[in-house]
């Protein structure tokens, strides 16, 4: 793309510079104009990016670059979005409630926070920070915990390091959902300039005591008496560690061993291409130190610590990490196994295995599928008592953090592998009891990256105007999801995909799954459904090409 500097794109940068009230991003922005207007290629470019428009509440809120203008995360932009949550929350009621922030340890996240705080305090409300970069989860109970009227992490949790974003929790402890986000964005919109908006010290500095609260909650969920398990972890440069290491103590496992170079938080993940566990390489340390220390049980942790990714040894001695579907699946069976409830439910999403789904009909419990994001999950109904999504996302304590929990879901896995570990068993001999039960669910995702989100709409509406007839060899018919969600279903015999363009990242994602009964021999079943999966991913890449 070569974009020419007008005068429109050049008054605008004038007035969004003219506005900030950080030096910093004043001159950056600066910077990147006055070589547009020299001319030098590529800066209109990157000038008109900036200025294109606001970040847009996502799945999980505001996320995008570090960086100056109103199409990036900086602290204008966080200054006139709290605005417009103070704004949202006045007219909810909500005025001089209190309201908690919390951060990561990502570039910008200590100032993004500490804007976010200055302009609740100035609006009115009764302002608590968490003491320095702390798990997400921790964010999220401490709305419950304080009865507050939202809470507010700075974080883009397992995005590039480039990256950071703003979550925002509602006083029901969990995301926000519509019509809120829209609500949030008009008095966004209304907002004065950030250099005009009221900010103001004062906010309270909370103490140990509240992650204590968090820890002694954690330490409960274990559901036997068994703790001889070794764990090997990993918080990939994250916020996790500590708290982590934290929560074993207290649960009474004394066998952790840390990645000691991704132990430390580190904003720019220096041993990881890419900070997310489900990325090819990111657990290799792990892996590497759970085979070496003959560890039970490998842990990876996201950097906001908000998601748990669990590794396991093969047969053959080799280790390898659990799909979200495998980790999602083994701990619902768990919980549904040792719940003390006389109607439990258990939820996941329309794109994650619908395994859950037959493991709770064996135990005579309520199942729930949702549109993607834990904001639904955590929704799904009385009485729930586990939810996941296939993204390693995973809440197994609900009735004190309404969201996703990596450290919980670790607490909660040691158990297990404890457990197991005394009984001579280990995961992967539960999974092939549930496979042989249930038949042999195999999960993919294909994702097409774009950097023009109208290729996302083309596509989608390419499909509904000529559905598929055939997938993979099978036979389909489609469910077409809106209004509710931009989310195509096609199914047919033992053969499930659902497509939908992603909420947080400029993709846009084929959710596969195989289901094979198991007749006889259970790897040859295994092997039949990979068979079906391979072709079927071919087929769904070929049609999104």
């Amino acid at each position: 793309m070569t974009t020419s500097l007008t005068s429109d794109l050049r008054d605008r940068a004038f007035r969004w510079i003219a506005d900030d009230p950080d030096d910093d991003s004043r001159v950056e922005l600066q910077n990147i104009l006055a070589r547009a207007m020299g001319g030098e290629a590529g800066a209109a470019d990157e000038l008109a990016d900036r200025m294109a428009g606001p970040l847009e509440f996502g799945t999980a809120g505001l996320r995008g670059p570090v960086r100056a203008g109103p199409h990036g995360m900086n602290v204008a932009v966080v200054t006139r979005t709290t605005a417009g949550v103070a704004a949202w929350l006045t007219a909810q009621g909500r005025s001089g409630g209190v309201v908690v922030v919390g951060r990561d340890a990502r570039h910008g996240s200590e100032a993004f926070a500490k804007a976010a705080a200055e302009v609740l305090t100035a609006a009115g409300f009764a302002v608590k920070t968490l003491p320095g970069p702390l798990p997400t989860p921790v964010l999220a109970f401490a709305v419950l915990e304080l009865g507050a009227v939202a809470g507010i992490q700075i974080t883009a949790s397992h995005n590039p390091p480039a990256d950071n974003g703003y979550k925002l929790y509602d006083a029901t402890g969990g995301q926000i959902v519509p019509p809120s986000d829209g609500e949030i964005e008009r008095a966004i919109e209304a907002a004065p300039p950030a250099i005009s908006v009221p900010r103001e010290p004062g906010a309270e500095v909370l103490g140990d005591e509240l992650r204590d609260a968090y820890l002694a909650k954690v330490a409960l969920l274990p559901r036997g008496p068994e703790r001889a398990v070794k764990v090997a972890a990993t918080a990939l440069h994250g916020v996790g560690a500590e708290t982590l290491r934290a929560a074993f103590e207290r649960a009474g496992f004394t066998e952790l061993s840390l990645v000691a170079e991704q132990s430390t938080p580190d904003p720019d993940f220096p041993t990881v291409a890419f900070p997310n566990p489900e990325e090819p390489g990111a657990t290799d340390l792990l892996l590497a130190l759970a085979s070496e220390g003959g560890a039970d049980l490998a842990i990876a942790l996201d950097p906001d610590a908000d998601r748990c990714a669990l590794g396991v040894r093969e047969r053959d001695g080799s280790w390898r990490m659990l799909r979200g579907d495998e980790t999602g699946v083994l701990l619902g069976w768990h919980v549904l196994s040792t719940v003390d409830s006389a109607d439990p439910l258990v939820a996941t999403t329309i794109v994650s295995s619908s395994m859950l789904g037959e493991v709770a009909k064996e135990f005579g419990a309520r199942y729930a599928e949702t549109l993607t994001g834990f904001k639904w999950l955590v929704r799904a109904g009385e009485g729930l008592v586990f939810a996941y999504e296939e993204a390693l996302g995973l809440c197994v304590n609900p009735g004190f953090v309404r969201d996703k929990d990596g450290i919980s879901a670790a607490v909660l896995a040691a158990g297990l592998a404890a457990s197991l570990r005394a009984a001579g068993r280990g995961p992967l001999d539960v999974l092939d009891e549930l496979a042989v039960k249930h038949g042999v669910h195999v999960t993919d995702q294909v994702s097409l990256r774009v950097t023009d989100l109208s290729v996302r709409e083309r596509l989608m509406a390419g499909l509904r105007a000529t559905p598929p007839a055939s997938l993979g060899g099978t036979d389909v018919t489609m469910e077409d999801l809106l209004p509710d969600a931009d989310v195509l279903r096609l199914t047919g015999e033992g053969l499930r995909v659902v497509i939908r363009p992603s909420g947080t990242e400029p993709k846009l994602k084929a959710y596969l799954q195989i289901k094979e009964p198991v007749t006889g021999d259970l790897a040859e079943a295994r092997a039949a459904a990979d068979a079906r999966l391979a072709t079927l991913r071919a087929d769904i890449e070929s049609r999104l090409a």
